[in-house]
């Protein structure tokens, strides 16, 4: 199963567990676009709707593309009664737009599964001029908080986090100014997050390369983990940087 699908698996765990971005980057987003009523929006891969709520308030004129069909299942229950929100459960790579443009297109620890050449050639095409691409991700630190808790986790991972095959990133945001994009801008917005042994084994069984590990190792991983966490007073405390990077088409 390729990386970008297994998402897909576990739709309720992912909804109820995959984080939420802060309120002050959406904030920035709107005030800085002027997004709202006739504004049209792309959102690229939109999961459960973990980005969603924020851009679909502002009563743009807001169109989703998510490759999962658990997914969107889940996008049409929750916004499928809005009148603004449209859903396209296709691949963004293959899919044909029709001559469609965008305003303001944007993607929340999507964009980084599309080969570099196409997420940012093909957005460039899809936006009018003067539109804005907008690239959110997450850098969660656990180290800072309690670096002993972190040494054990890491003794879990050494020891069985083997994975059948390793996830090949190599994605820059930065080289969107390579495909004809200018203005490149990188924000930074702070958050905390604090979970239990059980809330964070739900967590982090979401990432892509923990829900593709196998048996003999992947029992005695999340064993591992959850005794690591439990041996540190049960709970593990993240301190978050929600990094938003922005570029405009001319």
């Amino acid at each position: 199963m390729e990386y970008r699908l297994c998402f897909d698996t576990i739709p309720e765990q992912f909804d109820k567990w995959r984080i939420h971005y802060s309120p002050e980057l959406f904030e920035h987003i709107i005030a800085k676009t002027g997004i709202g009523r006739g504004t049209k929006v792309l959102e690229l891969g939109p999961g459960t709707g973990q980005a969603t709520e924020p851009i679909l308030a502002t009563g743009c004129d807001y169109t989703a593309i998510e490759l999962g069909e658990n997914f969107a299942e889940m996008l049409r229950r929750k916004y499928g009664g809005r009148e603004n929100f449209s859903l396209i459960n296709d691949d963004f790579i293959t899919h044909d737009f029709g001559g469609a443009k965008f305003d303001f297109i944007y993607s929340a620890a999507t964009i980084q599964w599309i080969p570099e050449d196409i997420a940012f050639s093909k957005t460039f095409e899809l936006l009018e001029s003067g539109g804005m691409l907008a690239m959110m991700y997450l850098h969660g630190d656990y180290q800072t908080p309690d670096p002993a808790l972190f040494a054990d986790i890491q003794k879990v991972y050494d020891a069985y986090f083997k994975p059948p095959t390793n996830y090949k990133g190599g994605f820059v945001y930065d080289n969107a100014v390579n495909y004809g994009f200018t203005g490149l801008e990188t924000k930074y917005f702070k958050g905390r997050r604090e979970y239990t042994a059980d809330e964070y084994i739900q967590y982090i069984g979401t990432h892509s390369d923990h829900i593709m590990l196998e048996e003999p190792y992947r029992t005695p991983f999340f064993e591992g983990v959850y005794k690591a966490v439990m041996s540190h007073g049960g709970k593990v405390v993240y301190d978050d940087t929600y990094i938003l990077k922005t570029v405009r088409k001319p």
